[in-house]
C-alpha cells in the first residue's frame, strides 16, 4: 500500500467553489488524497478523492432511501476514520446537513460523555446518527428516548437500499454544516456555517494565509469534530486538491513522534497545532531522535486554537535541532468556529513576532505599552509577552471595542469584533446567544480581548477568563506561567481563576497538577509559588495541588478554566464562605495537603 502523490495532474484550484461538493468533484480529478496511519506510523487506509467521491455518492443514496427531508442534521461521531469523511460528503451530495459530535472514551466518565453526547443530539435535533463500532454503545445509550430515525455503525449503513432519485447537492446558500464550539467558557454552542461562508474562508487561508502551493502536502493529528481539524485539515485540503495524512489524536498523544515522524516520511509541508502538541513533543523527544528526521520540508507550523505561548514554540525548536526545522516556519493564526475557521495570519515564513508589554500598565490602563527597550524575559520581570497573529485576511474587518462599544486606537486593549464573509448565520436553536454576540450589520464579539499594532492583532486573553484584583487586570496565564516555571510543573498543567469572596472582592485561584502535590514537597511548592506571585504580580493567590491529569479540558484538548473554577468551587466552596479575602498560607497548605 502506497500513500497518495503529493504531486497532483490536475490544476490548483484554491478554494473558489460554490459548494462543497463541488470542491470533492474537481479534487476527484486528480490522484491526491487521504491517508491514515496508526500510532506506530503504519500506513492502514488510503482513499483517494476519486474514491471518496463514488464512496460518498453512494452512501448519498443510501441516506436518500431513508426518506429524509432536505436540511435533515445526520450526527457523525467523529473518529479519525475515512468513515467520517465518506459520511460528510454524503451529506453534501444529499442534501443533508453533517454535524461532528466528540470522539473521546474515557472510562472514568462514561456517564459524563453520554449526556454530553445526548444534550448535543438535542442541540442539533439530529433525525440521523452514526458511530464507529467502539462508540456505538455510547451513542445508543445517548440517543434513547430521542427521536432519531436511525442510528447505526458505518457497517449499519451498508445494509440499507440506495434511493433512485437524483442527488441533489447542498446549494451555496444552504447551511453546509454544523460546528459546536469547543466550550472552553460554557456549553458548547452548535454553530450554523453556510457553504458560500466556508468556501469563503478557505479561499483565503489558501490563498492568502497559507499560500498553498500545488506540490503541498498536509499532516494532520487535530479532531475532526474540531474546527481547526475538520475545517483546515479535511475540508481545506479537499478544497486545494492537497493529500493528507491523518494520526488520530489518541494515537498522537501516546507517541506524539509519529507526528514528526509522518511529516519527515512524506516530506509534508504544512501541519498545525495548538501549543500544548508542541509541549507534548517537546517532553517526549530525544535527542537520539533528530538523527532520524529530516523536517526541512516543513515550511508552515502553525499554532493557534488557544492562546499561543511563544516559549513553548521556542523549546520546540530548540529540541529539534539537528532535524532541519527552521523556526521561520512557525505561523501564528487566530480564528474560531463561529467565523468557519481563520481570521488572521502571521506572514508565511517569518516565524513568530513576539511584542514585549509593560505588564502593570497593560492591567492598570488596559494599554499595552511596550516594556522599556523591549526586553524582558518572556512573563517575568513585569513584562507580558504577546504573539503577533498577523493582519485578517481580505474582506474581513477587525475593531477593538472598550466596554461602552467605543472603537479602540492602536495598543488599547478591548474586546475583539469581526465582521466579513465567514460569519455563522446563528447558534443552532439559541437565538438569545446568538443576539448576544452577533449585530444586525453583521459584527461578531468574539468575548476575545487583545490590541492591534498597525493592523497586526494581537491577543491577550478571553474576557470570560480576566482576573479582576482591586481594579487591576490580572489574566490567568500570566499566573499559570509562573507556576510551570517550576520543575515539579509541567506546561499545560496550572489552571488560574478567580472567586468571590465574602465581601464580594474578587480572590485569585490556581489548581496545579503535579507528582508531588502532598507533603513538605507540596508545600514547598505552594509556599514558593505563593511567593513568587507576589512578588511578581502583587497579589495573593490561594493554591491547590491536585494528581495529575484531575484538570478538566474541552474535549478538543484545550484548558477548561470554568469547569476548574466550577469543580474547585463544589470542592471548597464551603471553606472559602467561611475565610476572609486573603487565603492564608495555612489553609493553602491544607488544600495541599489533601489535593
Amino acid at each position: 500500500m502506497k500513500p497518495t502523490p503529493t504531486e497532483n495532474r490536475v490544476p490548483l484550484r484554491p478554494g473558489e467553489f460554490d459548494n462543497l461538493s463541488e470542491a470533492l468533484d474537481y479534487a476527484a480529478r486528480g490522484v491526491t488524497g487521504c491517508n491514515f496511519y496508526t500510532g506506530k506510523g503504519e500506513l492502514y487506509t488510503v482513499v483517494s478523492y476519486a474514491e471518496l467521491r463514488e464512496q460518498a455518492q453512494t452512501l448519498a443514496r443510501r441516506l436518500q432511501g431513508l426518506g429524509l427531508p432536505r436540511g435533515t442534521r445526520v450526527a457523525l461521531l467523529a473518529d479519525t476514520s475515512p468513515d467520517f469523511i465518506r459520511f460528510f460528503f454524503a451529506c453534501q451530495y444529499a442534501g443533508l446537513v453533517p454535524v461532528p459530535l466528540p470522539a473521546f472514551i474515557h472510562l472514568s466518565n462514561r456517564s459524563v460523555y453520554v449526556e454530553q453526547l445526548r444534550a448535543l443530539l438535542v442541540i442539533c435535533q439530529a433525525s440521523v446518527a452514526v458511530a464507529p463500532l467502539a462508540f456505538l454503545p455510547f451513542l445508543t445509550e445517548a440517543s434513547e428516548g430521542l427521536d432519531l430515525r436511525f442510528v447505526g455503525s458505518p457497517e449499519d449503513f451498508g445494509a440499507l437500499s440506495e434511493g433512485t432519485n437524483a442527488l441533489s447537492p447542498l446549494g451555496s446558500d444552504e447551511v453546509a454544516y454544523l460546528q459546536y464550539t469547543s466550550g472552553s467558557t460554557r456549553f458548547p454552542r452548535g454553530v450554523m456555517i453556510t457553504q458560500q461562508a466556508v468556501l469563503n474562508n478557505l479561499s483565503g487561508i489558501i490563498k492568502h494565509g497559507l499560500a498553498v502551493r500545488s506540490f503541498d502536502r498536509c499532516v494532520s493529528w487535530l479532531p475532526f469534530y474540531h474546527d481547526m481539524g475538520l475545517v483546515g485539515f479535511v475540508l481545506g485540503p479537499v478544497a486545494s486538491q492537497l493529500s493528507t495524512d491523518y494520526l488520530s489524536p489518541r494515537d498522537f498523544a501516546m507517541r506524539p513522534r509519529q507526528w514528526l515522524s509522518l511529516i519527515a516520511k512524506n516530506s509534508a509541508t504544512i501541519s498545525f497545532s495548538p501549543t500544548f502538541g508542541y509541549d507534548l513533543c517537546t517532553r517526549r523527544f530525544r535527542q537520539e531522535d533528530a538523527t532520524a528526521l529530516d523536517l526541512r520540508s516543513w515550511r508552515v507550523a502553525g499554532a493557534g486554537a488557544e492562546m499561543i505561548r511563544h516559549e513553548s514554540l521556542a523549546n520546540f525548536a530548540k529540541a529539534l535541532n539537528g532535524t532541519g526545522f527552521n523556526a521561520n516556519a512557525f505561523m501564528a493564526c487566530y480564528g474560531m468556529a463561529e467565523c468557519s475557521l481563520a481570521v488572521s495570519f502571521a506572514p508565511v515564513f517569518q516565524g513568530l513576532e513576539i511584542d514585549r508589554v509593560d505588564r502593570d500598565y497593560l492591567s492598570e490602563r488596559q494599554v499595552a505599552r511596550v516594556a522599556p527597550n523591549g526586553t524582558g524575559d518572556g512573563n517575568r520581570s513585569g513584562v507580558s509577552s504577546f504573539v503577533n497573529c498577523g493582519k485578517p485576511l481580505p474582506e474581513y474587518e477587525i475593531q477593538i471595542r472598550n466596554e461602552e462599544g467605543r472603537e479602540l486606537g492602536d495598543r488599547e486593549c478591548g474586546t475583539i469584533f469581526l465582521r466579513g464573509p465567514s460569519i455563522m448565520t446563528s447558534y443552532c436553536g439559541d437565538a438569545d446567544a446568538t443576539q448576544e454576540v452577533l449585530s444586525p450589520d453583521g459584527w461578531l464579539n468574539t468575548g476575545d480581548v487583545g490590541y492591534r499594532v498597525k493592523g497586526h492583532l494581537f491577543i491577550t486573553g478571553r474576557i470570560k477568563d480576566l482576573i479582576i484584583i482591586n481594579g487591576r487586570n490580572i489574566w490567568p496565564q500570566d499566573l499559570e506561567y509562573l507556576a510551570e516555571q517550576q520543575p515539579e510543573v509541567r506546561p499545560g498543567d496550572a489552571s488560574a481563576f478567580s472567586v468571590s469572596g465574602v465581601d464580594g472582592e474578587e480572590l485569585a485561584m490556581m489548581v496545579v497538577q503535579c507528582g508531588e502535590f502532598t507533603g513538605i514537597q507540596g508545600g514547598n511548592l505552594i509556599d514558593r509559588l505563593q511567593r513568587m506571585i507576589r512578588e511578581e504580580l502583587g497579589i495573593n493567590c490561594f493554591i491547590e495541588l491536585a494528581r495529575p491529569h484531575t484538570l478538566p479540558r474541552t474535549s478538543s484538548g484545550k484548558l477548561s478554566r470554568s469547569r476548574t473554577r466550577q469543580d474547585f468551587l463544589q470542592r471548597r466552596g464551603q471553606l472559602f464562605s467561611n475565610e476572609s479575602k486573603h487565603a492564608s498560607s495555612e489553609l493553602a497548605r491544607e488544600c495541599g495537603a489533601t489535593g
